[in-house]
């Protein structure tokens, strides 16, 4: 059991700083907060900035059980210190300079410096993320990372703050996405600043506004996210865009460097350690294509949408990472997307082509390592061309097992597609109620929204749906309807983490009410489970009409 942060130090190692380049126009101390360019190297050393005044508001207790931490752990006050910013004091073999890193951008699939401040695209990179410690847990390596810990090399400009709106949402959803079995970037805790404010672009209650339409003071927060790493596909795109135009003497030394610590950190019970580093490369495209095509069809499998889904934000271990412009869908729309800047090209049903995007940009980032092995180029030629196949396989099993088929039906799916998008239905309650296997449609109809199609020919729709019930029934191959029903509930969650639970306990938040926190926590923790006749009232009915449009509800933009 850790019990102290002198317990948790002793597990300290840092394979990153250890073992990459550090900028060397760093600052050795990590007082590195103003923006700059940052030319060479795989991080820049920097020291968090502490929220004013700390309060502790919740911590992942399930995964504090994972690590082996005690839960009084979350409440010390050096746990508190340290996760809430403030790394000045830590015990050795702790280290008091956090790390910050860069990376490219491509937005589905096209390459942009543009945006960058110095239009190099050195400017790129973890604006307002720091990671505070590497450490070896039971055996896994774990990184911590402090999400909102002050400005980096790379803000930009910006303060390097996340508010408590924010952070509720991402502290929330990681662990409702790891209780979905999808995975994801884990949540360990969740502190505010009693004092501290900053200033967002926000909607004005009631706003059916596209954008946010005022500027409000929020408290600041920090929630500390953990993995294996946080390496990102555009993290590989940035050391490979300077290896292919060969802008100093390490840049393809530095590509190679960072593409095996990726496998060390990601891939090490897949890839032998012992192989030639194009063998490697070889082998971890195709890990990679396995890993983020079944992280595709398990995001639409629970009604997630990664609203900006650039290279940036994919992660290349293959999990969910930056829970900015997500949200889970309420009524069933292949275009449904949060995020107002987020276009069609990231909406729901979008998203394998968008990952098909991220997945090119991969393969091309490790070409410049394969380029005097031409069989070892062809293969990975070969492998990214196998995505569409791969990622479609993936796609039509997973809805054979929302289903409950053995194998995925097209046309009883174009069907269903089509009388779902007719007749509105909620999304997550759809296909709960079908893994009930009722009778009728009538216990189907609890998830359906008013339509004016069905209002138009209720008696047509009904036969519709009745029609394609029977037909449903047929094609399951189980030997009972128990049987049929406990499979499906396997995969079909009955709780979702939607926009209007968490509104309005962001708000209480702020206002130092945390209970509702702590409640969504408990409940979404446990999606699949039937919990009590209290729970199931709140929290699995359909969307009140008068939440439809509102901003910062239904949408919002991608400020936090």
């Amino acid at each position: 059991m850790i019990a102290t942060l002198d317990d948790l130090a002793t597990l300290a190692n840092y394979s990153l700083m250890d073992t990459l380049n550090c900028d060397p126009d760093a600052k050795a101390n990590g007082r590195d907060h103003a923006p700059r360019q940052v030319f060479t190297g795989h991080y820049v050393p920097v020291t968090p900035t502490p929220i004013e005044n700390p309060e502790y508001v919740a911590h992942s207790k399930s995964f504090f059980r994972e690590l082996g931490f005690a839960d009084s752990l979350a409440q010390s006050a050096d746990f508190t210190q340290m996760f809430s910013g403030d790394t000045s004091f830590v015990p050795a073999p702790m280290r008091k300079a956090g790390w910050a890193c860069g990376y490219a951008l491509s937005i589905f699939g096209t390459e942009f410096q543009q945006q960058c401040p110095f239009q190099t695209g050195n400017g790129y990179g973890d604006g307002r993320a720091i990671s505070v410690l590497e450490a070896v847990i039971n055996g896994q390596r774990r990184e911590m990372q402090l999400k909102g810990g002050g400005r980096t090399p790379y803000c930009r400009g910006a303060d390097g703050r996340a508010v408590l709106r924010s952070s509720v949402r991402e502290f929330l959803a990681q662990e409702h996405m790891y209780a979905l079995g999808v995975p994801t970037s884990r949540s360990l805790s969740l502190y505010v600043s009693k004092t501290e404010q900053v200033r967002r672009p926000w909607y004005s209650q009631g706003s059916y506004a596209r954008e946010p339409d005022r500027l409000i003071w929020e408290p600041v927060a920090i929630t500390t996210r953990v993995a294996p790493s946080f390496i990102r596909v555009g993290q590989l795109e940035l050391f490979a865009r300077r290896a292919r135009k060969d802008e100093h003497p390490q840049a393809m030394d530095e590509l190679e460097k960072i593409v095996l610590h990726l496998i060390d950190r990601e891939y090490s019970e897949e890839i032998d350690q012992t192989l030639a580093t194009a063998e490697k490369v070889v082998l971890l495209a195709r890990k990679f294509l396995s890993r983020l095509t079944s992280l595709v069809a398990n995001w639409v499998r629970v009604g997630y949408c990664q609203g900006n889904f650039n290279s940036d934000n994919c992660a290349a271990g293959g999990f969910t990472l930056d829970y900015g412009p997500f949200g889970f869908c309420d009524v069933f729309d292949p275009l449904y997307q949060p995020w107002t800047g987020g276009g069609h090209h990231f909406a729901f049903l979008n998203q394998p082509v968008a990952a098909e995007r991220n997945f090119r940009s991969f393969c091309s980032a490790l070409r410049p390592l394969l380029t005097a092995h031409q069989g070892s180029l062809r293969q990975l030629d070969e492998i990214q061309n196998e995505f569409p196949k791969v990622m479609q396989a993936k796609m039509d099993t997973m809805w054979a097992a929302k289903l409950g088929l053995d194998a995925f039906n097209t046309e009883l799916f174009n069907e269903l597609a089509t009388l779902m998008q007719q007749m509105p239905v909620d999304y997550t309650m759809f296909f709960r109620e079908l893994s009930n296997v009722p009778i009728d449609i009538g216990p189907l109809k609890n998830s359906f929204y008013k339509s004016s199609s069905y209002d138009a020919d209720p008696e047509e729709m009904d036969k519709r749906w009745s029609q394609w019930l029977t037909k449903w029934k047929s094609l399951t191959q189980f030997s009972s309807c128990e049987e049929l029903s406990r499979q499906m509930k396997l995969v079909n969650p009955k709780y979702s983490l939607r926009e209007w639970f968490v509104v309005p306990a962001y708000h209480q938040a702020a206002a130092g009410d945390y209970s509702l926190i702590r409640e969504l926590q408990e409940v979404m923790t446990q999606p699949y489970a039937e919990q009590s006749k209290d729970v199931e009232e709140k929290y699995y009915r359909l969307k009140p009409s008068e939440f439809f449009e509102l901003g910062g509800l239904s949408h919002y933009s991608c400020s936090s």
